[in-house]
């Protein structure tokens, strides 16, 4: 059922929560699955790269232990594969087998708020999860900061950017196999070339020009200033992602409209 035309507005609040609420009450059976992958994962990479290729060598990097460089890198890492491969399969699986988008689009709810709830719930998801790096670094010797109350809304919006991004790759592909693609040529040379791991400094000249326009680059940035002192180009880095974000949302409800309506 299609929704009144002289609605004055087009997202309508209440058609949003619904369709958070059916991801919520989905979330309740395997939270504790995702909690426990969480931990561990940043816990992993701490061990291997803080405690073991950092020992052996390098210990310091632009002035912080090794160990807490990378610590505040890998949010970024916990941020891209919380949103982007979530939505990615999610979206696919609900619209091509399982049919879950017909039903609720059967509702009072058109495609614009069927994104706007998938991207905000997964970003939520993906913007809380992606702090246990930062939870596990603490017992790795990273001492808490103020500024670090806004990693969670660091990782909210980047979420949200690739989140819609995840939706705006389903909705073109036609074959589940072609995510590979995807994670081959988008995801995994956007998570190599953050700055997690090494500083991008280190790179070509032409691989560091490159790198700034890396919403993954821009969120390891500014988690590193809410740990060690912001800087002013920080806000900079913070209007970017929201850019982002608004951008591939506008994608995402372009590119699943034309898979389910056109």
């Amino acid at each position: 059922m299609s929704k009144d035309p002289d609605r004055m507005r087009r997202l309508e609040p209440a058609a949003i929560a619904g369709v958070m609420s059916r991801e919520i009450a989905n979330f309740r059976t395997f939270w504790k699955a995702t909690a426990f992958s969480s931990l561990l994962e940043p816990t992993i990479y701490l061990l291997a790269f803080g405690l073991g290729l950092g020992t052996t060598i390098v210990t310091n990097v632009e002035g912080v232990d090794y160990i807490e460089f990378v610590g505040t890198g890998i949010v970024a890492t916990a941020v891209i594969f919380a949103s982007a491969l979530p939505s990615m399969f999610g979206t696919f699986i609900k619209y091509r087998f399982q049919r879950t988008y017909d039903a609720i689009l059967a509702a009072p709810v058109d495609v614009e708020e069927l994104v706007t709830a998938e991207v905000l719930w997964i970003a939520m998801r993906a913007g809380f999860f992606g702090c246990f790096p930062i939870l596990v670094c603490f017992f790795f010797g990273l001492s808490p900061t103020w500024g670090m109350l806004l990693i969670p809304f660091f990782g909210f919006v980047t979420a949200c950017g690739f989140a819609a991004f995840g939706m705006a790759v389903a909705g073109t592909v036609s074959k589940i196999d072609q995510f590979n693609y995807v994670t081959t040529v988008v995801i995994t040379p956007l998570f190599l070339v953050a700055g997690t791991f090494f500083p991008i400094n280190q790179l070509p000249e032409g691989f560091q020009i490159a790198a700034q326009f890396n919403p993954l680059y821009q969120l390891v940035e500014l988690v590193r200033g809410a740990a060690f002192g912001f800087e002013t180009v920080d806000i900079l880095r913070l209007l970017g992602l929201i850019v982002f974000s608004l951008v591939l949302w506008r994608i995402a409800i372009h590119q699943l409209t034309k898979r389910l309506i056109d």
